[in-house]
Parts: structure tokens; C-alpha cells; sequence
């Protein structure tokens, strides 16, 4: 198969309309229409059923728009790394390494300055991502590495190294009753502070349903905190990001989370094992 045809391919899948899949492509219908037979009858199986009115995949054509998608994103990934790569002879950034903004608030600059003391150190661009992004600019091929956190986000597939495991607190107005207590519990959390929890946006950008304030960055978050609008629980490193108005209470029954590194499992990048090397051993 051809990078062409699975773009071709997928274009159609994901529309499941033909003349709005060659706009999508910025091609005339009839040479899509032949691209796609062409595909079906070099792989030997049906992947399209369309009539005149209605275009619907089959079992074949959903194995493949899956495995179409993951591999485009496999060869757009190798596309940007190997250009950054090039950018780096020339003097560009040596390794980009993508955060969640606001998360690993103690841990980012200790490695940072740990590393540039390595004595073959490279530059590093730091990315600090919404919620969830960092992730993904790891799988598409903008970062090198990237500081995740489980069990919130996904590692399948990559390599990682466990760097920190901490508790959770929830973060609250500092005038609210519940502020002043030792320790809550999530129920507690949930059920007695009167507040909502805010709604972060899923890996496609939309929100899922409820009550509280839909929110893109931590920034957002601590004044929608401030103000009463919502609560939050959080792993507790983020005490060192709050001002005056806000206050941590435990929450000992909240799921640890735990801080990971992760980079491509095919990486054999001597510059990105030396900043994982440090990272293991802070």
C-alpha cells in the first residue's frame, strides 16, 4: 500500500461520502472513486459498500481505517522527527520535551538544570501543553519526550521510567468550611463542598456532560476556584503553584498518581537517553 491511498482511504472512511472526501483532498471525484478500487482489489477484500445514495465500511474497511489512521501517524511522526533532527545539526532545538503547564512544577526545573550540567547536553524546547496534549504531541511526532501521568493518561506503546508518586488533595476557596478540616474523602469532596467538579476536555477537544465549569488550563482552573465555581482534586505538588486564596486538604483516599517519562520506543537518540538518565536519577 501506498501513504497516497491510505489518505485516500481514510478521507472517505471518516466522511463516508465520496464527493466530500476529493474536497477534503483537494482532488476530482473520479480519481478517488479509482484510488479506492484500485486499494480493494490489490488487498483483495471489500472495504467500501456504496450505492447511489449511501457509502458504509465493512468489517475490512474499519480494520483498516484504525490501522490506516495509526500508521499515517507513524510516517507524519518519522516526517517531523527527522526534519527536527536536520534543524538540530543546523543549530535548532536538540530534543523538544512536551508538559502538561502548571503539572510537575518541582521536578521540571531540577531536571532541566541537571541536564544542561551533563557535559553533552543539547538545548531542550519545552512544550507546556492543555490538558491531555502532551501525550499526543509525544505520539505524533512534535516532542521527543514527554512527563505523563498515570493513571490519567496512556503510555501503551511507549517506553517509560516511574519518576514520582505522590498523593492527592483537593484543592478548594481558602473560605470555604471545608478548607479548614485535616483530611476529606472523595465522597466527601464530591458531596459536601456544594462545588462541581470541572469537566476536562476529552483527547478530540469536546467536553463531557455535567454541571461544572468546562476547563482548558490550570490557570483557568484556580480563578474558577477562587471564585467558588468548582473544587478540584489534584496530586499534591500542586500546593507549590496555589496563592492566598486557595487551600489543599488531603485526600488519603484519592489514587496515587504517579509522574512517568515517556519517549518512542524506537528512539535511539543518544541526547534523549543521557535526559532520561537524568531524570531517573533525581
Amino acid at each position: 500500500m501506498e501513504t497516497r491511498e491510505l489518505r485516500y482511504f481514510v478521507a472517505v472512511a471518516e466522511e463516508l461520502h465520496f464527493g466530500r472526501a476529493a474536497r477534503r483532498l483537494g482532488i476530482a471525484q473520479p480519481p478517488l472513486s479509482r484510488a479506492i478500487r484500485q486499494l480493494e482489489r490489490r488487498l483483495g477484500v471489500t472495504l467500501l459498500e456504496r450505492d447511489s445514495r449511501s457509502v458504509a465500511l465493512t468489517a475490512a474497511g474499519s480494520v483498516l481505517l484504525r490501522e490506516g489512521r495509526a500508521a499515517l501517524d507513524a510516517v507524519d511522526a518519522a516526517d517531523r522527527r527527522t526534519r527536527r533532527a536536520g534543524q538540530a545539526v543546523n543549530g535548532g532545538p536538540g530534543l523538544v520535551l512536551a508538559t502538561k503547564a502548571g503539572a510537575s512544577s518541582e521536578l521540571l526545573p531540577k531536571l532541566l538544570d541537571a541536564y544542561a550540567a551533563e557535559p553533552d547536553a543539547v538545548p531542550v524546547e519545552v512544550l507546556l501543553c492543555g490538558i491531555g496534549e502532551q501525550e499526543r504531541l509525544l505520539r505524533d511526532g512534535r516532542a521527543d519526550v514527554a512527563l505523563l501521568h498515570l493513571p490519567f493518561d496512556s503510555t501503551t506503546g511507549l517506553d517509560t521510567e516511574e519518576l514520582v508518586t505522590e498523593q492527592q488533595v483537593a484543592v478548594l476557596p481558602a473560605g470555604h468550611p471545608l478548607a479548614r478540616r485535616p483530611h476529606l474523602l472523595m465522597a466527601e469532596v464530591e458531596t459536601l463542598s456544594g462545588l462541581p467538579m470541572p469537566r476536562w476536555p476529552r483527547a478530540d477537544g469536546s467536553y463531557p456532560e455535567g454541571l461544572g465549569p468546562e476547563v482548558r488550563d490550570h490557570a483557568q482552573l484556580f480563578q474558577l476556584i477562587a471564585l467558588g465555581r468548582t473544587a478540584v482534586v489534584l496530586p499534591e505538588s500542586v500546593r507549590t503553584l496555589l496563592l492566598a486564596d486557595l487551600a489543599a486538604v488531603p485526600v488519603p483516599d484519592a489514587p496515587a498518581v504517579t509522574t512517568v517519562i515517556a519517549w518512542p520506543p524506537h528512539s535511539r537518540s543518544r541526547p534523549l537517553a543521557a535526559l532520561i538518565r537524568t531524570a531517573t536519577r533525581l
